[in-house]
Order: C-alpha cells, then sequence, then structure tokens
C-alpha cells in the first residue's frame, strides 16, 4: 500500500513539475525532487526514468551528485521567472492578485539565490 501511495504521489510531483515549467505560480523544482524522493522508495524503473529519461534527469543526478545547481543554470532559471512573473503582472489587472503574484516572486528569487551553484573547477574530482 506504501509503495502505490508513494508511485501515485510521485506521478502528481512530475505532473505538477512539468506544469510548473510554464506556470509561474507553480514552482518546478520542489515538484521534481519529490518525486525522484518518491521513487526512490518505490519504483527503481521510474526512479530510473526520471534520471535519465526526463527532461529533468540531468539536473536531478547533478542535484545527487553535487547538492548544488550548475554554474548557468541558476541565471537562466531567474531569467524564466522574471520573465513569466513579469507577464503574469502585465496580464492581471486585480491588485490583490498582483500584490499576491509579487510576494511569490519575492520568496521564490530569495529562494533561487540560496541555492548553491557548482563551478567547472568544483565539478572535477
Amino acid at each position: 500500500m506504501q509503495r502505490t501511495i508513494l508511485i501515485i504521489i510521485g506521478w502528481l510531483a512530475v505532473v505538477l513539475g512539468t506544469l510548473g515549467v510554464f506556470l509561474p505560480v507553480l514552482p518546478t523544482t520542489p515538484f521534481i525532487l519529490l518525486a525522484a524522493w518518491c521513487f526512490s522508495r518505490s519504483s527503481p524503473r521510474f526512479h530510473h526514468w526520471l534520471l535519465y529519461r526526463s527532461w529533468f534527469g540531468g539536473y536531478l543526478r547533478f542535484w545527487q551528485k553535487h547538492k548544488a545547481m550548475p554554474a548557468g543554470a541558476k541565471p537562466r532559471a531567474i531569467v524564466v521567472i522574471l520573465i513569466t512573473f513579469g507577464v503574469s503582472l502585465w496580464m492581471v489587472k486585480m491588485t490583490w492578485v498582483r500584490i499576491l503574484l509579487l510576494l511569490i516572486l519575492f520568496c521564490l528569487l530569495i529562494f533561487m539565490w540560496r541555492l548553491p551553484v557548482v563551478d567547472a573547477k568544483q565539478q572535477k574530482p
């Protein structure tokens, strides 16, 4: 029963993480990390798929090895976050929604800023 629940949570996290690539309010990274954790404890097949066949595999393997982001990924992620939130703020006309979006943006940028980065010198054994 626990295995089935972890698989369901893992797939739900993959779906939400994938949607998070396109929707500024859903954070991709925590959902994909949750999926990796669930699959590692419930299904070696799905865990292998997530690490080696999905869009997120390279970043997950890098995270497992270094507990950090690759050097170029952090600025790219911040730019995408700023663009998607900028479009959302431009499209939304309700003041309270704009304030909520700005609060979420602020928290997300702080989260991203605090993530460690591994440069090319640290990657080499």
